[in-house]
């Protein structure tokens, strides 16, 4: 069976599954739509909640800008872990005690203010426009690139099978579809990297890979990468800042603060029973979440170091001759 025919029949069966759980778990009610009746247990929101944050930016992009920044990548991995903890700890318990379901109405009335709620509106709409537009940028280039066809068609695809699932489903659907969503994502995410951490340094962990020797070698993968790099004539790719220390701390916080304001994770916390269970949910999602966070700058610096011994395999550590047949390759 040809690639490109197997790519289809994984790509068809996830989306016939997507459907098919929307399609199992329907909206019955105005509440299964909005909040899925706050009938979610626990360990299943914080799993939705995984996925939610699995987005074009996590999955595909994080480790990409790990790769090329170096160690001042790692601000991106702050930043998005860190607004999800002001989110956990300041934010989501309080709205659902609270008894709202927007954050508009929370504010309106916590303020007594309809101005303020307009204001929440209004930031809502800007975070949420400018959030859809990179989602779907992502969608388009994913999907171009697994099913051979335009940016265009691609976005087109992801939002016809986001609008089957999320109108038959409402809430409730879109839940229990997430959870099936993170277990595709999260296997995607690391199956491939127990493999090139194995391919690298013999060691089937990344994260433990990442800090381990190159295989047939005495020296740290992070070692050799350096080397590397800097023959290039680039900065060392642990040592790399993203401009400084203070430029970093303000980007974090910058991504911190954004992070904790997106609605569609906020609505989240909406779909369990309890206070007690929102803040249970919490905790597990930070687990799923590390699952993929803990494992990106592993991917990142062993892509690069695979993708340098690819495409140059002439690089040389040292002052070794390039000629020679015994120069220690990248």
């Amino acid at each position: 069976m040809e690639l490109q025919t197997t790519i289809y029949l994984v790509v068809g069966a996830s989306f016939a599954l997507y459907i098919g759980i929307a399609l199992w778990a329907r909206a019955g009610t105005t509440s299964d739509f909005y909040a899925a009746g706050g009938q979610v247990g626990p360990v299943m929101n914080g799993m939705a909640i995984g996925a939610d944050w699995m987005s074009a930016a996590s999955f595909i992009s994080m480790a990409g800008l790990i790769s090329n920044m170096g160690y001042g990548g790692g601000l991106f991995l702050m930043g998005w872990t860190g607004g999800y903890v002001l989110l956990a700890m300041l934010l989501a318990p309080y709205l659902r005690k609270f008894g709202k379901f927007t954050v508009p109405q929370f504010i309106g009335d916590r303020f007594y203010s309809k101005a303020a709620s307009t204001v929440a509106v209004i930031c809502l709409l800007v975070a949420s426009l400018t959030y859809i537009i990179g989602q779907m940028t992502g969608v388009g280039v994913a999907f171009s690139r697994f099913l051979g066809v335009t940016s265009e068609t691609g976005i087109y695809v992801g939002m016809g099978i986001v609008f089957v699932y999320a109108v038959f489903g409402g809430m409730k659907g879109i839940t229990y579809t997430q959870v099936a969503q993170y277990c595709v994502l999260i296997s995607a995410y690391i199956i491939p990297a127990i493999f090139i951490s194995i391919q690298l340094t013999g060691n089937p962990v990344p994260q433990l890979g990442l800090g381990s020797n190159i295989v047939g070698q005495d020296v740290s993968l992070l070692h050799k990468l350096d080397l590397v790099v800097s023959d290039l004539g680039f900065a060392n790719y642990t040592t790399s800042d993203a401009g400084g220390m203070l430029n970093m701390f303000v980007y974090t916080m910058s991504l911190m603060i954004g992070t904790a304001g997106l609605p569609h994770v906020i609505m989240r916390f909406f779909t369990v029973p309890t206070v007690a269970a929102a803040r249970s949910s919490a905790g597990w999602a930070l687990i799923f979440i590390g699952l993929l966070y803990t494992t990106a700058p592993a991917v990142a610096a062993m892509a690069k170091t695979n993708l340098l011994r690819t495409i140059t395999p002439g690089v040389v550590m040292g002052n070794a001759d390039p000629y020679a047949a015994d120069s220690q390759l990248v």
